[in-house]
């Protein structure tokens, strides 16, 4: 296969994020990117660059994100992702391979992403859970929550709820701060153990843990839902809550037209 033959391939790939500093390939540990890149370009025989449908935080986990490479290999799908999985470490695995279509980019053809935020809020966690659940031991009021999700569909400035490293602020174009969220649920499914959802086009950097530690102090009395309502119009990330720990994040899915 010529250069001129080079394919696409996209990739959905589920990760226990725990032991990684995230997706995206940086200096100081191990990432989730980095790991399959080595093996893929073991297995293609050429160096390949994996790009994926956005990044996740150290310690975050996903289930379905998205991502694509270029290739020049003849290997057929079902060798090559079966050469992946033996290869890569057991955190990693990929789900589905496809060939897809060369203008096909995982980050800038996603139409929305949803992302789970898992919460157990009883004394005492299981230790199987600790990974993947953050352990907020407080008697939690669902209405108000339930309220702060409502308050947040729709297209709004996130900038109360953004941390910094999303993207350069002196760049006065573009869409800024300004994201869509098509769905924000609570979903409570055991005894202590709930769920908060959320789908949107696109999120800044650990919007989804900002917005989740302070819905859970409103949950908890600290604030009203009219109070985050507030803090949601004041732009302002100083006027939020803490940041909900990475532990209970997962991307669960990413999805393109």
């Amino acid at each position: 296969m010529t250069a001129s033959q080079r394919k696409t391939i996209k990739l959905v790939i589920a990760y226990d994020g725990t032991d990684y500093c995230g997706w995206q390939k940086q200096d100081n540990g191990p990432t989730i990117q980095e790991e399959i890149e080595q093996v893929a370009s073991v297995i293609c025989n050429e160096p390949i660059t994996v790009y994926g449908a956005g990044r996740t935080d150290a310690g975050v986990h996903a289930l379905g994100m998205t991502a694509h490479f270029k290739t020049i290999s003849a290997i057929d799908l079902p060798r090559l992702q079966q050469g992946l999985n033996s290869m890569l470490p057991p955190a990693i695995r990929i789900l589905d391979l496809q060939n897809v279509a060369d203008d096909f980019h995982a980050r800038f053809s996603a139409v929305s992403k949803t992302y789970r935020y898992s919460v157990f809020n009883g004394d005492i966690m299981l230790p199987e859970d600790r990974l993947y659940r953050f352990h907020y031991p407080y008697k939690l009021a669902e209405a108000p929550m339930k309220a702060c999700l409502k308050q947040i569909v729709g297209t709004h400035d996130f900038s109360s709820f953004e941390n910094s490293g999303t993207r350069d602020k002196s760049i006065q174009s573009g869409k800024g701060a300004v994201r869509t969220i098509f769905s924000a649920k609570l979903e409570q499914h055991a005894a202590n153990c709930f769920d908060m959802h959320f789908t949107g086009d696109g999120f800044l950097r650990q919007m989804v843990r900002n917005l989740s530690g302070s819905i859970l102090e409103v949950g908890r009395g600290l604030r009203t839902a009219r109070e985050f309502q507030a803090i949601l119009k004041q732009k302002d990330r100083q006027a939020a809550g803490v940041s909900a720990p990475p532990c209970g994040l997962t991307l669960i899915k990413v999805d393109y037209q």
